[in-house]
C-alpha cells in the first residue's frame, strides 16, 4: 500500500533505545559488569546489543541463555536482574547520547504531540531524556513497567493515544526494530523505521514497516500536520 509523503499526522510515538538515543555502550557495559559480579563469563558487546529492545526481563533471559547451556535458575535470574538494574542505574548517562539530528528534528516537529513508548523501565527513560535535555518535547513517557503490557503488545501505544485523544489514522509509531513495527501494526497506526538504529533496515523491512528512512533527520520531511475537522 502506497503512503503519501509527507504523511499527515498529529501524534508521533517514539521508541527510545536505537531511535532517539544511542545507549548501546552503557547497556552492554552494565550487563557485563553484572555478569562479573556474579562470576559469570562476559559477552561481546555486539552480541549483548542484539538482546536489547524487549525489556529488562528479555535482556537478562537472553544473556543467561548465551552464557550457560542449562536452564536459568529463577534465583540466578533475580540476582542478575538486580545486579544489572543497579549497574545500569548508576551508569546510564556515561556514554549515552542523542543520535545525530535528533535535537534539531524534534524542534522541527514541535507542531505534533510527541510521546515516548519504550520497553526500558520508566524511571531510567525519564532520567536519560531529562539528562540529555529532551524530556520537554514529550507529553508522555511510558516505560516497560508503566503498564502490565509492553511492546509488541499495542496496549502502551493505545494508552498514549487515548490520553492524547488521537485516532489511529493520525498516529505514527517511530522505532528501529520489529518490536516497534509489530506494536504499531497491532495498534493500527502507521509505522516508521529508522534504519540507522540498533536493528537495521532488513529487520524493519521484513517486519513490514510502512516507511523506512536512513536517519532521524528525514522525519521532518516525512510528516506534516493533519487537518482535523
Amino acid at each position: 500500500m502506497s503512503r503519501p509523503i509527507p504523511y499527515p499526522c498529529r501524534l508521533l510515538l517514539f521508541d527510545l533505545d536505537g531511535t532517539l538515543v544511542d545507549s548501546s555502550e552503557d547497556i552492554t557495559s552494565a550487563v557485563n559488569r553484572a555478569l562479573r559480579r556474579l562470576a559469570l563469563p562476559e559477552l561481546p558487546p555486539g552480541r549483548i546489543a542484539g538482546f536489547v529492545g524487549s525489556g529488562v526481563q528479555k535482556l537478562v533471559a537472553r544473556t543467561l541463555q548465551a552464557v550457560q547451556e542449562s536452564g536459568a535458575d529463577p534465583a540466578l535470574v533475580r540476582s542478575l536482574t538486580e545486579a544489572y538494574l543497579d549497574e545500569y542505574g548508576r551508569h546510564l548517562l556515561d556514554r549515552t547520547r542523542l543520535y545525530e539530528g535528533v535535537a534539531e528534528t524534534l524542534e522541527a516537529l514541535a507542531w505534533a504531540d510527541m510521546a515516548v513508548v519504550t520497553n526500558k523501565p520508566e524511571r531510567f527513560s525519564r532520567e536519560i531524556l531529562e539528562g540529555l535535555g529532551a524530556a520537554r518535547h514529550f507529553s508522555h513517557i511510558l516505560g516497560g513497567d508503566s503498564l502490565d503490557a509492553r511492546k509488541p503488545d499495542p496496549a502502551p501505544l493505545l494508552e498514549v493515544m487515548k490520553r492524547c485523544r488521537a485516532g489511529a489514522a493520525e498516529t505514527v509509531m517511530v522505532g528501529d526494530s520489529a518490536v516497534d513495527v509489530k506494536a504499531g501494526k497491532a495498534a493500527s497506526v502507521l509505522t516508521c523505521g529508522i534504519a540507522a538504529g540498533l536493528r537495521g533496515r532488513q529487520e524493519l523491512e521484513e517486519a513490514g514497516c510502512d516507511i523506512v528512512i536512513d536517519s532521524f533527520r528525514q522525519l521532518s520531511l516525512c510528516f506534516t500536520p493533519s487537518r482535523r475537522p
